[in-house]
């Protein structure tokens, strides 16, 4: 019984595991295949009961609908076939025991074994057979694995070598049973259809079983056959030594750098198939350093994910001193020949920028995109005009930063998406119930981002007030832990400092960043007066993490800000 794949909604899914082997009895609607897309992620039951007789996929290839999967013997079939194999072995012992006490034959002499084992060869030699690959799939491949040593005896069928392309991953079967004689690739080759592989010395099935059978006791006693036979020892030797070793390696080392060649033999080395393999490339992950947790250390999705929260458990917890956390940046190059370079000077950084450079270095992490907007502040600037007055005789400054501020934070409540944080299992966004606004302070030492608590809560009054006594506190260096926790969205605001946009960096684990330039008067086309007119024009910029909001969402939500900040009045709807 076929047991085939469904529809995937998909035209094609990776076979990223196999949940069953030969010889296991499921039941019906129990997982025996996981499929990866690009989209989604699917176990696929057994549409029928029964015992697993042959699995037809394996792990890497592609499949599309109505492709078989597995083979089953229904649980009927296995029950009649159980009774007729013990009825056979029943028939076959009640025969053994009948005729053993008069066929028992003499034990055979040394010398008669010897003959005999001498007689094998030369009457069951088989012919060493130069093998081409099958059909691949694609163009080219590369040999990612060699499973076999020259010297090593193979069934037909048996796995012997893995291929991978940027589609599949695929074991190349023994055409046929026999003996390695040579084997015609390396690993890293790159190998197309058609091309010979391996040389094997064909066999009968009864001698490979003959070979399995004999007793090492009558090995030991017939040197003759042993001695025949010498290249038999290599079968116990690793396998990595039976592949094709680079005379040149040692030599192409230059300098302790590792050549093209080196790097790609070190890369064929790891054990991951093609979907996680183009995850690594876009995490930016050395997949040679990660672990895996599957069957002969296959490196799965979810062991690049605990890499890369490991790593950022491990710069997390980093000293402060020094440059805990390494951006990947190659060393820089000896500077000492001023004929070359020229004068230097060496200047310690600051210790504010010290503690800022792990957290800037998780931004290369971070898939982040940038949406630029322009707010018509006009009529927010001239009521803010009539109120700063009352504010500063109470001794708060009262800038655009708080409509900011305020206008960003309702904008949050009603896009919740954009307080969030993504989980470490890049599963689950974890959504934020309060907004607490970072807000980016310029010091002498450096850029400092204390929090808002609660920004959702309070007035434009409140919200002004504690952006002044932390921006002082920022300043005099008296913010205290509690002060600098906490956030889930940062706002960093140029002022007047000059610019018409920039790209600010998200702050991990937030997943978006509102950068605000000077805000300059332009011509606006009136559609109703049917002219131009000069208004105050706010530029926005918004960074945030793709993983988590799409650009789409990001131009909602800028425009959605714009809007408020061009009336503030909406807020109170």
């Amino acid at each position: 019984m076929d047991i085939k794949a469904p529809d995937l909604g998909v035209d094609s899914a990776e076979v990223s595991e196999i949940m069953v082997e030969v010889g296991d009895v499921i039941a019906k609607d129990d997982n025996i295949v996981l499929l990866e897309s690009d989209k989604a992620s699917v176990e696929v039951p057994s549409s029928a009961a029964g015992k697993v007789t042959k699995i037809s996929v394996a792990i890497g290839d592609q499949v599309s609908e109505g492709m078989v999967l597995i083979e089953l013997e229904s649980a009927d079939d296995s029950a009649e076939s159980n009774d007729d194999n013990a009825a056979a072995e029943e028939q076959e012992a009640n025969s053994t025991n009948d005729v053993e006490p008069e066929s028992k034959p003499e034990p055979a002499t040394t010398d008669s074994k010897q003959s005999e084992s001498a007689a094998k060869p030369a009457a069951n030699a088989g012919k060493a057979t130069t093998h081409a690959l099958p059909d691949l799939g694609v163009d080219e491949a590369q040999v990612s694995e060699i499973m076999v040593s020259v010297g090593d005896t193979v069934s037909a069928e048996q796995s012997i070598l893995l291929i991978e392309s940027d589609k599949a991953s695929v074991e190349v079967p023994a055409p046929v049973a026999g003996k390695i004689e040579k084997i015609l690739v390396a690993a890293g080759d790159m190998v197309a259809n058609g091309q010979d592989f391996i040389v094997i010395m064909e066999s009968s099935t009864d001698d490979a079983s003959d070979s399995k059978s004999e007793d090492p006791k009558t090995q030991e006693s017939a040197p003759a056959e042993t001695e025949d036979k010498p290249a038999a020892k290599t079968t116990g030797e690793p396998k990595q030594a039976a592949k094709p070793t680079n005379t040149d390696t040692a030599a192409s080392k230059t300098e302790g750098k590792l050549t093209e060649a080196q790097v790609n033999e070190k890369l064929v080395d790891v054990y991951a198939g093609p979907a996680v393999r183009k995850l690594a490339r876009q995490l930016g992950v050395d997949i040679t350093q990660v672990n895996g947790s599957a069957l002969n250390d296959r490196i799965l999705k979810e062991d690049l994910f605990a890499h890369v929260k490991n790593s950022l458990t491990k710069q997390k917890a980093a000293p402060v001193s020094g440059n805990p956390v390494s951006s990947g940046l190659p060393k820089l190059p000896d500077m000492s020949n001023a004929e070359i370079w020229g004068e230097t000077e060496t200047q310690d950084l600051s210790r504010l920028q010290k503690v800022s450079i792990p957290q800037l270095n998780y931004n290369t992490l971070l898939p982040q995109v940038t949406q630029f907007d322009l707010s018509d502040i006009t009529e927010t600037e001239k009521l803010r005009g009539e109120l700063k007055g009352g504010m500063k005789a109470e001794g708060v400054g009262f800038t655009i930063l708080a409509f900011v501020v305020k206008a960003t934070a309702y904008a949050l409540t009603q896009h919740p998406r954009f307080n969030s944080h993504l989980s470490d299992d890049n599963t689950q966004v974890i959504l934020r119930k309060s907004v607490n606004m970072g807000i980016a302070v310029a010091t002498d030492d450096g850029l400092i981002v204390p929090v808002i608590k609660n920004v959702q809560d309070k007035g434009l009054k409140q919200i002004a007030i504690e952006i002044g006594e932390l921006a002082v506190k920022a300043r005099d260096k008296k913010l205290s832990t509690k002060d600098l926790q906490g956030a889930s969205f940062t706002i960093s605001s140029q002022g007047n400092l000059g610019g018409t946009a920039f790209t600010p960096l998200v702050n991990w684990p937030q997943v978006g960043i509102l950068g605000v330039s000077e805000a300059s008067m332009q011509p606006r086309w009136d559609a109703k007066k049917q002219s131009f007119e000069p208004r105050l024009m706010l530029p926005l910029s918004l960074s945030y993490d793709h993983r988590v909001i799409n650009g789409a969402d990001a131009a909602v939500f800028t425009r959605y800000i714009a809007t408020l900040l061009a009336d503030p009045r909406r807020i109170l709807i």
